[in-house]
């Protein structure tokens, strides 16, 4: 049996019943923290434009899109909650592969349950599946996949967002195969456009695309056999180095869900340590305005191929430069939505100390650790090494940071008492009877 057919097979045949309590409680967590990311990226300019330029070709305006006033087909909507829920890049990461996988597929559910009944206990299965089959695929091929330039999150979540809605309509294992099939031949991102609103559109088209496939696999659009593992099939094409087994080793039993990680940071996760540190530096030593001479960090290598930006002038780029966020956390003490602004990259202080710092890759430091040196002003040097930075597998946000998290930014669009009503649906996903409330509950209140 091939690994495509295997996995196709899986995700037919896979029955609420059987999934581990732990991994239906990690879904609850991660729709939680989707939907408040979404809810922060959704009176965002990236949205705006998005919907101005397609809202012509829009088809009969069925879905709600969440945390917008406007309806759309339900592929559109797919795609402005794709692009909504990555936006700030915010969501939630799979340290093993950098995937945002709750992004493309949630978007994508979120989108079809708005204009279908679907009930919870129903959707909560079709996400853990979606997501399952976009880190597995993120898995077989990373890190060969991801080095060559590839966005993970969309060329891996299009698999996972067509499994998901391949799962909610009822396609049989043949047809599952072609959705899967149909969601390779569209795999694509790249990561040339981290820092703008490219990257936030991969996950988007992700989400459309693979809702797509899976509606043509049901019509009976067919595509080839073996997209995943064929000699011209998705593996070989987009990563020089695979390994095939990942696809369908402890299916069933093993579940990346269980390594998925919620940002305290709306920046890119390798920038979290620094972070980090330079907050827990600023609090223990009352920094001053002006008080930080210079700065430096070593790093994990990866971090400065992920995050090494240092000429920047907009928000979106400093979400991709380990100086600014160390600059922010410095000046601060903090690092929250207003310190990705255009506004704070530009903030004479914060350029100031981001230009003192020098960044260092160092084979020594993990992609979750570093080691920071401040000089100050007054003669004094700091040092903050850290092993585990806030937000990872190792020290992960409690359900109550998530809760503010979420609090923080569904307030841009409700009032209290909706943000709370909102919160308390995403909770109690698994026992809605209807998904399009949760939906219809995250519309911004007439002013």
């Amino acid at each position: 049996m091939h690994v495509t057919q295997e996995m196709a097979d899986y995700v037919v045949g896979s029955r609420f019943k059987d999934l581990p309590e732990d991994v239906v409680a990690e879904a609850r967590r991660a729709i939680v923290n989707i939907v408040g990311c979404a809810m922060g990226g959704a009176p965002e300019d990236g949205a705006d434009i998005a919907i101005a330029t397609f809202s012509p070709f829009f088809g009969k305006p069925t879905a709600a899109i969440i945390g917008r006033r406007e309806k759309a087909d339900p592929l559109h909507a797919a795609l402005i909650n794709g692009i909504t829920s990555h936006f700030h890049d915010y969501d939630d990461t799979t340290p093993k592969n950098y995937i945002h996988a709750s992004s493309p597929v949630a978007s994508a559910l979120f989108a079809y349950a708005s204009a279908n009944p679907v009930s919870g206990r129903d959707f909560l299965h079709a996400f853990i599946l979606g997501f399952e089959v976009t880190s597995r695929v993120g898995n077989a091929t990373y890190p060969a996949h991801y080095d060559a330039g590839w966005h993970s999150t969309g060329t891996c979540g299009v698999f996972g967002a067509a499994a998901a809605i391949g799962k909610l309509i009822g396609l049989d294992s043949e047809q599952m195969v072609h959705a899967i099939g149909l969601a390779a031949t569209q795999a694509a991102g790249l990561r040339e456009m981290f820092g703008s609103m490219g990257k936030p559109f991969h996950p988007g088209r992700a989400a459309q695309n693979g809702y797509g496939a899976a509606l043509l696999a049901q019509n009976g659009f067919t595509s080839g056999i073996y997209p995943l593992e064929g000699p011209r099939g998705f593996a070989t094409v987009q990563s020089a180095d695979h390994d095939l087994s990942k696809l369908t080793d402890g299916l069933g039993r093993d579940f990346d869900l269980r390594e998925n990680t919620y940002k305290p940071f709306p920046c890119g996760i390798v920038n979290h340590p620094a972070i980090d540190a330079a907050i827990q530096l600023n609090r223990e030593h009352g920094l001053a305005p002006g008080s930080v001479k210079a700065v430096r960090l070593r790093v994990a290598p990866l971090v400065m191929d992920l995050c090494g930006k240092r000429d920047i002038t907009k928000g979106l780029q400093g979400k991709f430069s380990v100086v600014h966020g160390t600059a922010v956390g410095l000046v601060r003490g903090k690092a929250g939505l207003q310190e990705y602004t255009d506004e704070a990259v530009n903030d004479p202080e914060i350029r100031r100390v981001r230009e003192s710092a020098v960044a260092e890759g160092d084979t020594a430091i993990s992609e979750d650790g570093v080691a920071m040196t401040v000089e100050l002003q007054d003669g004094r040097v700091l040092t903050k090494t850290l092993t585990h930075s806030l937000g990872n597998l190792a020290r992960p946000l409690s359900n109550a940071q998530l809760e503010e998290k979420f609090r923080d930014q569904a307030r841009r669009l409700l009032s209290a008492g909706g943000v709370e009503r909102l919160l308390g649906q995403c909770w109690t996903i698994g026992e809605l009877p209807n998904i399009g409330t949760l939906v219809d509950a995250s519309v911004p209140e007439e002013a």
